[in-house]
């Protein structure tokens, strides 16, 4: 946990270190880094739900893990001298769709395969999808989401490409499951 955090920290302090480049941009940076991160939409806020007795799903998916994807896709926007609002979609769907094939992968695989203990969500009493909605609504779910990425691409000077890049990443999350739930 102190990992995490501390790269937090320094994603913040490499912006600060080249905020002489372009205040104007680093500033937007850090402050789109700073809501994603923090309260009350960030990942802080994403960890700090788990201990709730009852938890909105989707809003959790979104500040627990899309808070980064997010981040990833409004801080590439706005580097590039672009507005960050558009690109907003595209990181939630992303972010919802790797956290709900994690969640899948937690109650599906083995440890081997897994690499890392596995039904730690149902252990820890952690909201996650498989719970909520079952296997078969976890993987509907997750379809969903990953058909919406595409769509949700702004338009942009290299969209065709991007969206191949997430085309290739909705079927390596998808290949993850077992061969009967990926049709």
């Amino acid at each position: 946990m102190l990992t995490g955090d501390a790269l937090i920290i320094m994603s913040f302090e490499i912006l600060a270190r080249v905020a002489d480049r372009d205040a104007a941009r680093a500033n937007a940076l850090i402050l789109a880094l700073a809501r994603r991160s923090g309260m009350p939409n960030g990942i802080c806020a994403g960890q700090g739900w788990e201990s709730e007795p009852t938890v909105d799903l989707e809003a959790y998916h979104r500040s627990k893990t899309g808070a980064l994807f997010i981040a990833a896709t409004e801080m590439g926007a706005i580097a590039a001298g672009h507005e960050p609002e558009p690109w907003y979609e595209l990181g939630a769907r992303i972010g919802a769709a790797f956290q709900v094939a994690d969640d899948l992968r937690d109650a599906l695989l083995d440890a081997e395969t897994l690499g890392k203990p596995v039904g730690q969500d149902d252990l820890h009493g952690r909201p996650n999808a498989v719970s909520q909605l079952g296997v078969a609504g976890a993987v509907t779910r997750l379809k969903d989401i990953l058909a919406g990425a595409i769509s949700s691409i702004p338009s942009c000077p290299g969209e065709a490409r991007l969206a191949k890049m997430v085309q290739m990443q909705a079927e390596r999350i998808i290949s993850v499951l077992p061969a009967r739930m990926r049709a």
